[in-house]
């Protein structure tokens, strides 16, 4: 079978969306660094909308910086790719055309550079380990290798605050404008992170450069949501029947979509509100109600599902103790934020709930197990620290972050044995496995400064909490866990 290409857009059945713009007169306006499913499915669908409303300044170069994957993927389709929503039993599909080629940094960096000289947006989904900067100090990674290579010589960058920087240089030195460099992960105020990177890397390499940046520069906070799972082989082979030809790029979604925007650029941008995103003064409440609502959720649910040997989050909300639980710990994390006007959030809860109990996505526990070292700080951290202050309960979100010591044993309850995707997943299992009490488990990872901070980990009603969780987990199951309630006794699997 074909692969999806221009020369086959015709020949797609009529309830297939396709570009109806002329792609040839489209202009790279965009660089988004990190080109994974997430920015197939968010941003990129907003830079389509807007060339589909006659704005053909914002097509998207994408680069990986790491692997040739994605550009395989796009490269034999002309990168055309389809969004294919799902919602129940209803599903659409859309081809997207805003990407117009796919870079990838380690094979022309220099290619890569010359891309970010020429356009107006940068966009990155890199995830936190992306930003090479130390989650203790805030200062740049003293012993990472691409970064110590960026700081020997910019002439080929390997991170991306190096391949901003090297950019930025060259721009200064046209005597051209900065680029508005967007974050677009997951982490409490990722503009101030990215712009912290990128003047700690450019200071070192010319202290000059870095005032330039923070003069003219923009680093806009952002707030993104929207469920992308992991695609299958099966959907791929699914959507090639429906298309009649086949699409290695695809990526599957929810309806929903959100983008909040600090309006904050230098040069030029698109009419953003035109495309349904929100441009605001102050994104960190919106910022705050998603990480420590949907994402707290999410992160709980996958560690205790998966335990419990539950593959897909749905499968977890069709369980009356699960959304009694999910309630409970949305009601702790609720208390501590501050709801910017136009969030309400009892409705805020009730459509996270109904986004999680959709069938169609096949949101997977596994897959939003990855990484969570570095997601447990603003997904549920945050939230704790906020109600140990203030001296409140912290059961249902003290059973997440012990649901997650549990995890880093690398067993679930049946005992069969997983691979925890993680960074820090070396040291999280030896700590783990060195340790035979859950009080000894639970202070040994309460050490590690880079989850827990020492305010945090010497709180002895938090200790406490955790201990009994993971006393509970260890003894009776995820199952049993979820089904407690505070100050009931222990139940049995």
């Amino acid at each position: 079978m074909n692969r999806l290409s221009s020369a086959l857009l015709e020949t797609l059945p009529a309830d297939i969306e396709r570009p109806s713009y002329d792609r040839g007169q489209v202009r790279p306006g965009v660089v988004h660094l990190g080109i994974g499913a997430f920015h197939r499915a968010h941003q990129a669908v907003v830079f389509d909308d807007l060339i589909r409303a006659g704005d053909s300044r914002w097509g998207v170069i994408g680069a990986s910086l790491r692997s040739p994957e994605v550009h395989d993927q796009l490269a034999p389709q002309d990168s055309l790719y389809t969004l294919v929503v799902r919602d129940g039993a209803r599903e659409q599909a859309r081809v997207i055309g805003a990407v117009k080629q796919v870079l990838v940094a380690p094979h022309d960096p220099a290619a890569l550079v010359a891309a970010l000289c020429d356009c107006h947006l940068v966009t990155l989904t890199i995830t936190e380990k992306g930003y090479k900067l130390d989650p203790v100090t805030g200062d740049l990674l003293a012993d990472d290798p691409d970064l110590s290579a960026d700081l020997a010589d910019l002439s080929r960058p390997r991170t991306a605050p190096g391949f901003l920087v090297a950019a930025l240089a060259e721009r200064r030195t046209r005597g051209l404008p900065p680029f508005t460099a967007i974050s677009c992960d997951n982490l409490p105020e990722n503009g101030a992170r990215l712009r912290a990177a990128v003047l700690a890397l450019a200071g070192r390499r010319d202290p000059s450069l870095a005032d330039w940046i923070a003069e003219h520069g923009a680093f806009p906070q952002t707030m993104v949501d929207r469920i992308v799972p992991a695609t299958t082989p099966q959907d791929v082979d699914a959507l090639a029947v429906r298309l009649g030809a086949r699409d290695l790029a695809m990526v599957k979604t929810e309806p929903f979509t959100q983008w909040v925007i600090e309006d904050r650029f230098s040069g030029p941008r698109p009419d953003f509100a035109s495309a349904g995103v929100r441009l605001t003064t102050v994104v960190r409440p919106w910022e705050d109600a998603k990480l420590r609502l949907l994402n707290g959720a999410h992160s709980a649910m996958a560690y205790l599902g998966g335990l419990a040997g539950i593959e897909f989050i749905h499968q977890m909300v069709a369980r009356p103790d699960v959304v009694a639980f999910v309630n409970r710990l949305w009601d702790e994390a609720a208390s501590t934020l501050s709801p910017p006007d136009g969030l309400d959030l009892t409705a805020y809860r009730a459509e996270l709930m109904a986004r999680f109990a959709n069938p169609a996505l096949q949101h997977r526990t596994r897959q939003i197990a990855m990484d969570g070292s570095q997601k447990l700080p603003q997904r549920l951290l945050a939230s704790l620290s906020a109600r140990l202050a203030r001296g409140q309960p912290v059961d249902a979100l003290s059973l997440g972050v012990a649901a997650w010591m549990r995890w880093q044993g690398g067993r679930d309850d049946a005992g069969l044995g997983f691979r925890v995707d993680d960074p820090l997943a070396e040291v999280t299992a030896r700590v783990f496995a060195s340790s035979a009490a859950p009080a000894d488990q639970v202070d040994a990872l309460l050490s590690l400064r880079s989850v827990f901070h020492a305010d945090l980990a010497g709180d002895p009603a938090l200790r406490a909490a955790l201990i009994r969780h993971l006393t509970n987990l260890a003894k009776h199951g995820a199952n049993a866990a979820i089904r407690v309630r505070p100050g009931e006794p222990a139940a049995r699997g």
